[in-house]
């Protein structure tokens, strides 16, 4: 999955001294092909060369457009998806970007 894709390039970039953070948001289907399971939230990474930060996706490998940052931080502990307790009811999900 691509929390898992993001992690290993994280820790690739970090054995080697990069910078890299793990990112987390929506990544709808703008420019890609119709999709019978689309996309919704996503992870990917972003490494700091030569003074700013550039967004890297391990797990698409190719430029997406409409990415909708919903937080960023070392790993996904650091900015889980979902962080609460008990028994959760989707009763509606809708996302317009």
């Amino acid at each position: 999955v691509c929390r898992d894709f993001a992690h290993l390039a994280i820790t690739l970039c970090r054995s080697m001294n990069i910078p890299a953070r793990y990112v987390n948001g929506y990544l709808g289907d703008i420019g890609v092909p119709v999709d019978p399971a689309p996309m919704d939230f996503s992870a990917w990474m972003e490494v700091f060369l030569d003074g700013k930060w550039y967004t890297f996706d391990p797990r698409h490998n190719q430029p997406r457009i409409g990415r909708v940052v919903i937080a960023r931080g070392r790993d996904a502990t650091d900015v889980p998806l979902l962080h609460s307790f008990g028994p959760h009811r989707l009763t509606l999900f809708r996302v317009w970007t």
